[in-house]
């Protein structure tokens, strides 16, 4: 079926209006984009532009999404479909009306649902599959994401995201379905639970036992001067009263951001990976002196964070150096308290900076590498808690994601909050700067700076720009970057390590389009196709005796990948 049969389809279909007008409305260029696939199903789900279109987010490619996930369910018999699916969303436009369409869609197969009334965040939704033991979870949301965007993240039974395998049933059962227009929906919703303070109640009794210095919050939490952004999202109602139970009350919330508003007006992107998301939090910490600026995503699952310098300014800090100091944290309280397990292990992605990795191991931590996807940390702590070998203390991603304890299988920026004013507490008992414990790192394991560039690929021929960049690196090798030796090549899709002289060892991983390479000096290069969006992701990641150093270093490996990248 070509795009043009499949818009002719659309034509013909009974649409909600906002899709009929869109429909007539569209541009013939714009045509072949909306129409020539169903949207591709990545390792969170789908996520993309709302509109009109089977490679766009609309009632009628959610309703097919879940079509297809229910068929999963019934598949796996009559207990799955009592234990059920938890349904969450978060503040973007249609995300009410998407969770509902979903929650329709899954009574009609007779099969339970559990939905919260109101926005939650992404987390609470993890913890809340796990909590009622339901098989399946879905959250409305793109995280990050534009205002135009919108997305489906589907979880399994664990809270994690689902498996690569439960994922292709779900892709191979939507690819079978003929007419999304004629999927069932029951609009009384008779299989419908809502769950508000029955899961709120018992995910901020889990979220309280973050603290590990309850002592320290009774002495310092008050004195602790700090402005947050729920980012016009989800964490402006759980985080509140997370940070408020923990005993932080000296906190302002920034007034503008806390309204919920899919057009997240006061910032270009509501991503607090960008710094300028977290400006104006910046003027009003400026303005009352505050220790620290802290602010979450629209669906809470991601935190970044600004500290005060000696000179009244702020340093946006990165995920990877919140990471660090994070570990650095909970470790030295751990050992103070006596809580530090012998056989401790954190848990990272293959892109995320080595830092954090080489403070765990200065306290006989161990770190386990995973691919990009919080999943796969949930999937390590699951193994930990089967084999019990290791005791699970930390995982994160670069891209502002972390997770301090196991209740939640998805990253979780509710429990970083808590953990991150703690640790504001710590250094301001000591009388330092968290400018200071950044530095003191620096001195002890080296200077650490990373960098991730996205090269965007948008269009019908982008995926296959991006798959012939990948065969090309894989074809051509490389035997150096900016002069420095390649020592060894990770290749995920062969799950192989080959160094310099061409000894070959097997990687635990998964297979995925990855391709990592380390340097002589230590520092690596990673390339990545974004799994939800269509971009080429380059990462790298230097260590060096200083900030100069760094800053060398990676403008010379970035100017020679971007000639090999766009050349």
């Amino acid at each position: 079926m070509t795009y043009n049969d499949t818009f002719a389809k659309w034509q013909a279909a009974d649409l909600p209006k906002d899709l009929e007008n869109e429909l007539q409305a569209m541009p013939e260029d714009q045509i072949e984009e909306a129409f020539y696939q169903d949207m591709a199903f990545g390792t969170a789900g789908m996520r993309g532009h709302m509109g009109v279109g089977p490679n766009q987010i609309n009632v009628v490619t959610v309703a097919k999404v879940t079509e297809a996930l229910a068929s999963y369910i019934d598949q796996n018999g009559q207990t799955a479909k009592d234990r059920g699916v938890v349904i969450a969303f978060d503040s973007r436009h249609h995300s009410t009306e998407f969770a509902i369409e979903a929650s329709q869609v899954l009574s009609a197969h007779g099969i339970k649902v559990f939905r919260f009334s109101s926005l939650r965040p992404t987390p609470e939704l993890s913890f809340a599959v796990r909590h009622l033991k339901a098989f399946a979870g879905i959250m409305i949301t793109a995280s990050h994401n534009p205002k135009e965007d919108n997305g489906y993240k589907v979880y399994g039974e664990d809270g994690g995201q689902m498996i690569p395998s439960a994922v292709q049933a779900v892709i191979d059962a939507r690819a079978a379905i003929e007419n999304p227009f004629t999927i069932q929906k029951d609009a009384s919703e008779k299989n419908v639970a809502i769950i508000d303070d029955l899961v709120d109640n018992a995910y901020l009794a889990e979220v309280k036992t973050i603290s590990v210095d309850r002592e320290l919050i009774k002495k310092e939490g008050a004195a602790l001067k700090f402005v947050y952004s729920p980012l016009h999202g989800t964490g402006q109602y759980i985080g509140e009263k997370a940070l408020q139970q923990a005993g932080f009350t000296n906190y302002t919330v920034v007034k503008e951001q806390a309204e919920l508003d899919g057009d997240f007006p006061t910032v270009k992107k509501p991503n607090p990976e960008d710094p300028a998301a977290l400006s104006l939090a910046i003027e009003y910490a400026k303005r009352e002196e505050a220790d620290l600026v802290v602010a979450t995503d629209p669906d809470a699952d991601r935190m970044g964070a600004a500290v005060r310098l000696a000179d009244g300014s702020y340093q946006v800090l990165s995920g990877n150096q919140i990471a660090a100091l994070m570990v650095n944290y909970l470790l030295t309280a751990k050992k103070k308290t006596n809580t530090l397990p012998e056989n401790g292990a954190i848990v990272t992605s293959i892109v995320s900076s080595r830092f954090a990795s080489e403070i765990a191991k200065s306290f006989g931590v161990t770190t386990f590498d995973v691919l990009t996807g919080f999943k796969y940390i949930a999937a390590m702590i699951d193994r930990f808690e089967e084999k019990k070998d290791y005791t699970y203390l930390f995982g994160f991603e670069e891209s502002f994601g972390y997770l301090i304890k196991p209740f939640a299988h998805d990253k979780d920026a509710i429990q970083a909050l808590v953990l991150f004013a703690e640790m504001a507490a710590y250094y301001k008992e000591a009388g330092r700067s968290f400018a200071d414990g950044l530095d003191d790192l620096y001195k002890q394991f080296g200077y650490f700076e990373e960098k991730t560039n996205a090269y965007e690929f948008p269009g019908v021929s982008g995926h296959q720009e991006m798959a012939d960049l990948m065969t090309k690196f894989r074809n051509e090798k490389l035997e150096t970057v900016a002069d420095q030796l390649v020592l060894a090549t990770q290749d995920f899709a062969s799950q192989e390590q080959v160094d310099r002289v061409g000894s070959v060892k097997k990687m635990p991983q998964p297979k995925a389009n990855v391709l990592k390479y380390w340097l002589a000096d230590g520092s690596w290069i990673a390339l990545r196709p974004s799994g939800t969006e269509p971009k080429l992701k380059l990462y790298l990641g230097v260590v060096a005796n200083s900030k100069a150093a760094a800053d060398k270093k990676l403008a010379a490996y970035e100017k020679e990948l971007a000639e090999k990248l766009q050349g």
